[in-house]
């Protein structure tokens, strides 16, 4: 018998207070749907399931950005299908104007409406924008400036020939052999004449009679070389190669400048980044070229466009550009040409927000499907089994 001590209370008690809590925690989980509503009750889960739920709204959030590009895509899109309209009905009028049973006042009258809508045509490109930020004048975001283009240029090369050949003697050039002979030269051959001037005539001759040679290079002799020049389309950084049988005639190509290939002419362009993912660096980037008249190349200066300013940039009456004359039928020829090669650079445009817009709406699709999939693992750490939260 224990007097100081009541060990059946105390047992008692202890397994009071063991059901109360286990009986608070039920009823906490119960009231709040979650499993873990504190640290305590599932240490890992929690830092597990709280970078799932940063997962998930960087998720949901980047759907939602995704979808805000899209309308800035379509709102330069709208735009860009009205310039194509107006596009269209200035070639129509420059057909019209390169019909001669138009007298001067009715071409007159046809150049009234081309200016007007050249200067439409810069009003879309100054004026439309997206929550404040232009879009088709290359004037917000990350602005890239057009760059001008370069012409083919020909490389020009000399083949230096130090003396004569003797009979027989080759000499190769990109690969096609040349027999020296001394007289009568047919096909690849070439005669060696009574000095080395006359040689190099001879050897320029045959050099230039050879289709392979000829489709690249034409060559004329100077002196006793021979000058080399690339043709267009032909053009590249190296000189032609040269070789030669002879032990005593020394050959090679002279230091010249090399050819370099066109190079097309780009237009100023605007650029912004879309936060398409959850984390760092899961960006696309959307481009917007420059549409204004003077980048479609229905504007500038020279012989087929107006002598005086008559467009404006559409948001004043100031004229600052000139517009395609079409004054005359040949005039008016050339306008077309140019809108039409303004109608396929919008073509092209419309087509590359066309594809960026797809692009984004796979995109936003497979974020759901990501937040989904996210949202139900996350689940079964965090919520409550109402079956065995007792």
């Amino acid at each position: 018998m224990i007097i100081n001590h009541n060990i059946a209370a105390l047992n008692t008690y202890r397994q009071l207070n063991s059901a109360s809590n286990a009986q608070s925690k039920s009823m906490e989980k119960l009231s709040s749907g979650m499993r873990i509503n504190k640290a305590g009750d599932d240490a890992a889960g929690l830092a597990i399931s709280e970078k799932m739920r940063g997962q998930i709204r960087g998720l949901d959030q980047a759907g939602r950005n995704a979808q805000d590009s899209i309308s800035m895509i379509q709102t330069a899109e709208g735009a860009l299908n009205e310039t194509h309209d107006i596009l269209q009905r200035m070639r129509e009028l420059a057909v019209q104007a390169g019909n001669d049973t138009n007298t001067t006042s009715d071409r007159g009258e046809i150049q009234k409406e081309i200016n007007q809508l050249t200067s439409e045509v810069n009003r879309i490109g100054n004026t439309t924008e997206f929550n404040g930020q232009k879009l088709l004048n290359a004037t917000a975001g990350t602005v890239t400036a057009g760059a001008a283009g370069t012409a083919a240029t020909a490389g020009n090369y000399t083949l230096n020939i130090d003396a004569q050949f003797a009979a027989n003697d080759t000499i190769t050039v990109d690969g096609v052999a040349f027999t020296a002979k001394s007289s009568g030269a047919t096909g690849n051959e070439f005669n060696i004449g009574t000095d080395a001037n006359a040689q190099a005539t001879n050897l320029a001759t045959a050099l230039s009679a050879n289709a392979t040679l000829s489709a690249k290079y034409t060559f004329a002799a100077s002196g006793s070389n021979i000058t080399v020049v690339q043709k267009a389309g032909s053009e590249s950084s190296t000189a032609p190669t040269l070789a030669d049988s002879s032990g005593t005639v020394n050959t090679s190509v002279g230091t010249n400048t090399a050819g370099a290939a066109a190079v097309a002419a780009t237009a100023a362009k605007s650029s912004f980044s879309s936060q398409i993912g959850a984390n760092e660096n899961q960006t696309m980037t959307l481009d917007f070229t420059d549409m204004r008249a003077a980048a479609l190349g229905i504007t500038g200066t020279g012989a087929n466009f107006t002598g005086s300013a008559t467009v404006t940039d559409g948001t004043n009456n100031t004229a600052n550009e000139n517009a395609l004359d079409v004054s005359t039928s040949a005039k008016a020829g050339n306008a077309v040409t140019a809108i039409q090669s303004a109608i396929d650079k919008v073509s092209a445009e419309r087509s590359k927000l066309g594809a960026n817009q797809n692009r984004l709406e796979h995109t936003i699709n497979n974020l759901g499907t990501s937040s989904e999939n996210l949202t139900a693992a996350e689940s079964r750490i965090r919520d409550v089994d109402y079956a065995l939260a007792a």
